[in-house]
């Protein structure tokens, strides 16, 4: 479904990545895995379009999307939830759901995606009326994931999902991520804690300093002791 060949993005005068493969299968989960500032979420920038590579490839479906602007990628089929939520805090849960549905495709499945998203998370359905500002942390993690679904994505780019969660409300975003996957969503998770985002992928690639620098199967990463010894110490 997704093919990164050898892409490098510059932010500005600075090189944020250097040399970037990997490759994402249809209905896999495949995490993009290192230390913060690795080059981690430019890397989802670029495949959604916001930032333009500078060298390298990005085929999403076969095609290329270098050049495609942001609304077009979610058009075909992309969607981004964001580091930090980026939820519009004076807006109701409800109009941070519509939000998500901007896409022409998309407004067809507005009523259908919202009652998708409070079976998802029933406290959302609670809340509806409430202002997204005032939902806690975790609440607000399910509410960005679920704003990303109204678009009906066939690739879900997660960056750092777990940031700012509350411990018990880990398992409650993460048991919601794989029924979303089973459910067809191929995705691409990125995580500082290698730790957990392992409890969920099925496929790692790691990266150092804007380079890939290893990957392979979740087992086969776990039984690498040069990965154990030098990356299972990240928080």
């Amino acid at each position: 479904m997704l093919t990164i060949e050898n892409l490098a993005v510059d932010h500005g005068k600075l090189r944020a990545i250097w040399d970037l493969s990997l490759n994402v299968d249809t209905g896999a989960r495949v995490g993009l895995l290192g230390a913060n500032g690795a080059g981690k979420s430019t890397t989802l920038g670029a495949i959604l379009g916001i930032y333009p590579p500078s060298e390298g490839d990005i085929r999403y479906d076969g095609h290329s999307i270098v050049g495609n602007s942001p609304p077009l990628n979610v058009e075909s089929g992309i969607a981004l939830v964001p580091e930090g939520r980026r939820l519009f805090g004076e807006m109701t849960v409800r109009e941070n759901l519509e939000m998500g549905a901007y896409t022409k495709s998309a407004r067809a499945g507005v009523a259908d995606n919202i009652d998708h998203a409070f079976a998802l998370f029933p406290i959302l359905k609670q809340k509806h009326n409430d202002m997204a500002g005032t939902l806690s942390g975790g609440q607000q993690q399910m509410l960005a994931i679920c704003r990303a679904l109204m678009s009906s994505p066939d690739l879900l780019l997660l960056d750092e999902p777990f940031l700012g969660v509350a411990p018990i409300l880990v398992d409650e975003v993460m048991e919601a991520l794989r029924r979303i996957s089973d459910e067809g969503v191929t995705m691409l998770l990125v995580e500082q804690n290698i730790h957990r985002a392992l409890d969920f992928v099925e496929h790692a690639y790691v990266i150092e300093n804007g380079r890939s620098v290893l990957d392979g199967a979740k087992d086969t990463l776990l039984n690498d002791p040069g990965f154990s010894n030098k990356f299972l110490g990240l928080e």
